[in-house]
């Protein structure tokens, strides 16, 4: 007999063996989703592979098979079971952060009324013994739902539900909460009599209904034609229709109908008819390669407006051709947003978009036909990468060094590096781009782990922008307080207002204030759930936590002292936009933010107002910085350029480099030249002056020459360990233990260096306090070693109050 391996959508690190149910029929196929039992409950679970069976096992079978087809093709098994192992995450919940959401039907309890509860309220009542605030609810519909009902079971009211249970009035039961998304169906008409040919109509309206049907049939008798494209050739068909069913002329069927999730597209630049010398020398090092069908790792190194992306479709094109599909990573959706429009004018409906800026239906829909191959080229953010594409033959990694790739909680996954190994399972093209490649991803390079490919021109050889450095230091100050926007920065914004020309102002910080001070006591309003004070959203009246997502209405009085002397601290780009529309009351602004783009048809909204040139000077956070093509942006102003050094990070200085030229490539795509004023209180470090002057390498050579000092990545490998839970002294002894534990376990393995306990940079977040353990070392096998072993040592003797989190290669310490 054989059995099928298993992985749980539960935190358990091993597959199950379960035997197939007795009406299994065919041999069951990798990807299908499976109802399972798992001690009580009933789980989903992700067929794997076929199991041998020995006598001894005694097994329980699968409850229910969920799925018609597969959701998942079974070549994407091998790099789930490598993601579970390396990131150290149990393999079904690797699954399930890979699928799109609410595909994991599960058990649980639910409440309900017994027939002498629904008679006797008031001895129920009397059992409860006062006023709970579910009562009411279970009262008046008989039951509670499956969430309610856990929420009850994990408090204090469990031995209230027992006692209430005893005495009949109540019951538990076990439920079934099934998926959370479904098959959208449309109807469709078709001729009830088909062998018979198109019928005469009984009456004009029936006549002409049935002339458009023949039409849209395209006079074949046995098409089916969808009742929405009736309807929009006679809008007031509806009725005649149904006759037509009743008297058995047509007959409806339910069809399977994708939601459509594109839109209004962009407007894109349209197909250059000649390459540039660079972009010729790049697709003849591509091209052969995915000729070829075997694995190849590309960095392309292009300045800001090189042309990339017309790299990236052509080779994309190539691939197509050769029969296998494409992948396109981007950081964000704004992102996404600018390429799903390039790649749909190439390629139609081939695309399928996948990131989170949609719907769960429309994710889904999505999903299946990549799935079923109606689609070959995925495009999405950092969750894209598990795209189930049968046969990918090129990956794209545009931005590459963007730290959104990296999922901070979770699975932490690092989207650009595994796109790497999907590539190298598949044996495929991935091509990494980015004009500020990270530095380990450009160490690689050098060390021929890729191959290097540049582009150091702009297209149709358009300078790059010119670039003017402000010293805030040495601008005047306005009451004591230097201004937001330096002298040289207003006037360059005038000159371009009156030129018809369009300007970007950065700051990579939302809201209008980043505090709220009692000048009375001198504390800040902070959030009550996180170790961080809150920024002030003044157009909404609210103070906000950008971590934990807390929202209070603007206090009046300071809850340390009850004074009344509140006042805003610094500044985000909500109090830029005021400022600018005080400065030059007749520019037409915009603002794109998280606060202003919350959703993919606000940002869609945005970006195609400044295409449209409805917009003058657009303020934004990294948002505005990322690949976006205005072409008649040539002013753009950076407002505070040292604003991410301060953070306690190794990677500060890359990012504020990565930032700064990035934002910079904005200004200057088009005809017309280009120009930046950076305004920083650091005019001598090394990140802003290399950014200043578009010289890469100049910053890459300082940046490696510093962590290869301090034994930092690309040198070492990093694993972080997070503890964290509701009592501070509990997980500051219990990260204690483990980091004694890391250092005697580590003795036995040479390189490895134990950083730590401390308490995390925020150690409080959500009402949780976080302490960490950093291990360093040369392998990352000796690594993986030692966090197994300590895994091991936690469940043997530190409890389970205090939750441990593996993130391997971190990208933040904070």
């Amino acid at each position: 007999m054989t059995g099928l391996e298993v992985a749980v959508a539960a935190p358990l690190a091993q597959t199950l063996t379960y035997l197939p149910p007795d009406d299994a029929g065919p041999a069951l196929q990798p990807g299908l989703r499976l109802l399972v039992p798992l001690g009580r409950r009933q789980v989903t679970g992700y067929l794997l592979a076929p199991a041998e069976l020995t006598a001894e096992h005694r097994l329980r079978r699968v409850t229910t098979i969920l799925d018609s087809e597969p959701l998942f093709p079974a070549s994407l098994v091998p790099f789930f079971r490598w993601l579970a192992r390396y990131y150290h995450h149990p393999i079904g919940e690797v699954i399930r952060t890979a699928l799109p959401a609410g595909l994991a039907p599960r058990s649980g309890w639910q409440l309900r009324l017994t027939a002498a509860g629904r008679a006797a309220p008031a001895e129920l009542a009397a059992a409860v013994g006062g006023e709970r605030p579910w009562l009411a609810p279970l009262l008046a519909k008989g039951e509670l739902s499956m969430a309610a009902t856990a929420r009850l079971r994990a408090g204090n009211e469990r031995r209230l539900l027992t006692r209430l249970e005893a005495a009949g009035l109540v019951t538990l039961r076990e439920a079934l909460a099934g998926d959370g998304v479904r098959v959208r169906t449309e109807p469709w008409l078709r001729l009830a009599r088909p062998e018979a040919g198109f019928p005469a109509g009984a009456g004009p309206a029936a006549a002409r209904l049935l002339a458009l049907f023949a039409e849209l049939a395209g006079l074949d008798p046995g098409q089916a034609v969808a009742r929405r494209a009736l309807v929009a050739g006679l809008p007031r068909a509806g009725r005649t229709l149904k006759a037509l069913v009743e008297e058995g002329i047509l007959a409806v069927e339910e069809r399977e109908a994708y939601r459509d999730p594109f839109g209004d597209a962009l407007p894109v630049p349209a197909r250059p008819q000649t390459l540039s010398p660079e972009q010729e020398a790049a697709l003849a090092a591509l091209l052969p390669a995915v000729a070829t069908r075997r694995f190849a790792p590309f960095l392309l190194h292009g300045v800001t407006g090189a042309g990339k992306t017309e790299v990236y479709l052509r080779a994309a094109a190539a691939t197509l051709q050769e029969g296998r599909s494409v992948l396109v990573l981007v950081p964000e959706i704004a992102l996404a947003a600018q390429l799903e429009g390039q790649f749909l004018s190439r390629f139609g409906n081939r695309v399928a978009l996948l990131h989170s800026g949609l719907g769960s239906g429309e994710r889904y829909d999505q999903w299946r036909r990549l799935l079923r191959g109606q689609a070959t080229v995925a495009i999405g953010a950092r969750s894209a990468l598990f795209a189930p594409l049968a046969d990918p033959g090129l990956i794209i990694v545009d931005e590459e060094h963007d730290g959104a790739y990296k999922q901070e909680d979770g699975l932490r996954y690092q989207a650009r590096d595994l796109a790497v190994l999907r590539a190298q399972l598949a044996g495929a093209v991935v091509l990494l781009g980015s004009a500020t490649p990270s530095v380990t991803s450009f160490q690689h390079a050098l060390a021929d782990k890729y191959r290097l490919l540049t582009m150091e021109r702009r297209v149709q050889d358009r300078p790059l922008p010119t670039v003017r450095l402000v010293d805030l230091k040495a601008v005047p100050t306005v009451s004591g307080r230097p201004p937001l926007f330096a002298p040289d920065l207003v006037q360059a914004m005038r000159d371009n207002l009156a030129a018809g020309n369009q300007t970007l102002l950065f700051l990579n910080r939302r809201g209008y204030a980043g505090l709220v001070l009692c000048t009375d006591c001198g504390t800040p309003v902070g959030c009550p759930h996180c170790q961080i004070s809150l920024t002030l959203h003044k157009k909404r009246g609210q103070l906000a936590c950008h971590w934990c997502g807390f929202v209070t209405a603007h206090a009046a009085l300071c809850a340390s002292c009850q004074g009344a002397n509140l006042v805003p601290v610094g500044f985000g780009t909500e109090r830029l936009e005021e400022e600018i529309g005080r400065l030059l009351p007749r520019a037409r602004l915009g603002r794109l933010d998280r606060d202003t783009a919350a959703s993919r048809r606000q940002l869609l909204a945005l970006l195609r107002a400044v295409h449209d040139r409805e917009i003058d000077i657009l303020v934004g956070t990294q948002m505005i910085a990322k690949g976006h093509h205005f072409p008649h942006v040539t002013l753009v102003g950076i407002v505070w350029a040292d604003a991410g050094l301060g953070f306690p990070d190794f990677r500060a200085a890359e990012r504020t480099f990565q930032l700064l030229s990035q934002v910079m490539g904005r200004a200057g795509r088009a005809d017309k030249p280009g120009q930046v004023i950076v305004q920083t209180h650091q005019p001598g470090h090394y990140s802003i002056r290399a950014a200043l002057e578009h010289d890469y390498r100049a910053f890459f050579r300082q940046e490696l020459a510093l962590r290869r000092q301090v034994g930092y990545p690309p040198f070492c490998r990093l694993v972080s360990l997070r503890l964290e839970g509701e009592d501070e002294a509990q997980v500051q002894e219990t990260t204690t233990e483990l980091a004694k534990r890391a250092r005697r376990l580590a003795r036995g393995l040479a390189g490895l260096t134990v950083l730590g306990p401390a308490p995390a940079p925020l150690v409080r977040l959500k009402d949780r306090f976080r302490w960490q353990i950093l291990l360093k070392g040369r392998q990352i096998d000796d690594l993986h070693r030692l966090v197994t072993a300590l895994e091991l040592e936690r469940l043997a003797g530190l409890g389970t109050a205090v939750q441990m989190h593996v993130d391997v290669d971190p990208e933040s310490m904070v």
